[in-house]
């Protein structure tokens, strides 16, 4: 195990979908969040208002900017909402897979002398496509 030094080649790869029109060029993973404090302050408090952490955790959401073919609008509009496993592939070939959809296609200004991108966004949903809850797996 070892830090990344370069982020080249960091891939995506979508389950059920056949997304294969799409080119990334910036990767954004998932986060992780705790959701924030309980507060757990009471009339018996004297001095200070307490709080505790949250049970439950939420992967944040995960952002693309990719090159695309045109043709990726009719693979879009089939994997669009549609609940199912993704991978990021890190360059050191470790893989994060956890359970979202596709949420988001946003095409960026077509300028001449400029590679057309996309703003993708993807969103954890933290379930299987059975409602289970599913945990993101990491693998090394």
């Amino acid at each position: 195990m070892a830090r990344l030094d370069d982020g080249h080649s960091t891939t995506v790869s979508f389950g059920t979908s056949t997304v294969t029109k799409l080119y990334e060029k910036e990767v954004t993973p998932p986060g992780m969040e705790g959701g924030g404090e309980n507060d757990t302050t009471t009339m018996h408090n004297t001095v200070y208002r307490t709080k505790s952490p949250k049970k439950l955790k939420s992967l944040t959401d995960m952002s693309m900017v990719c090159a695309y073919d045109p043709a990726a609008y009719s693979e879009l509009v089939a994997a669009i909402n549609i609940n199912q496993l993704i991978t990021v592939t890190f360059p050191d070939g470790d893989t994060l897979a956890f359970w979202g959809w596709l949420d988001v296609f946003t095409p960026n200004a077509i300028v001449e002398g400029e590679q057309p991108t996309a703003n993708v966004t993807i969103i954890c949903s933290n379930q299987n496509a059975s409602g289970v809850e599913t945990a993101p797996s990491y693998s090394a």
